[in-house]
């Protein structure tokens, strides 16, 4: 089994890209409500700031910045991932399980990179610039 290390630092500034199962969806973008309503929902319990994100049909890019002793960005994107699957499910659409039970609309995982200075937060956000346009 792979051993993910995450770098949890309270305060500092990440980049994420967040995925769909199937790359092929475009259920973020069709249900872009329902996704606003669950970050809005997690960042009314748990603050984060957004500073830069955009939302593709598969997946997202974001940019957060963690208030000062607060490490836990796996927490907030595992509340957000569950309040838009259940937003989904609540309006009606369907959604397979695996055998395991779980909601077969997320990738499991996503992938961080704590953002280390000025020069490495611009590049990222350049890229959630172009990102839509390459895509």
């Amino acid at each position: 089994m792979v051993h993910y290390r995450r770098n949890r630092l309270a305060g500092r500034t990440y980049f994420f890209t967040v995925t769909l199962r199937d790359w092929s969806s475009d259920r973020l973008v069709c249900h872009v409500g329902l996704l606003r309503d669950a970050f809005r929902s997690v960042r009314a319990e748990r603050p984060f700031t957004i500073d830069a994100i955009v939302i593709l049909p598969d997946h997202l890019h974001a940019i957060w910045t963690l208030p000062a002793g607060d490490p836990d960005y796996s927490g907030r994107w595992r509340a957000i991932k569950s309040h838009f699957t259940h937003g989904l499910r609540a309006s009606g659409i369907p959604l397979s399980r695996d055998n395991g039970g779980e909601y077969r609309l997320w990738q499991r995982r996503f992938w961080d990179h704590t953002i280390r200075d000025d020069d490495d937060f611009n590049q990222h956000v350049d890229y959630i610039h172009w990102n839509p346009n390459t895509a």
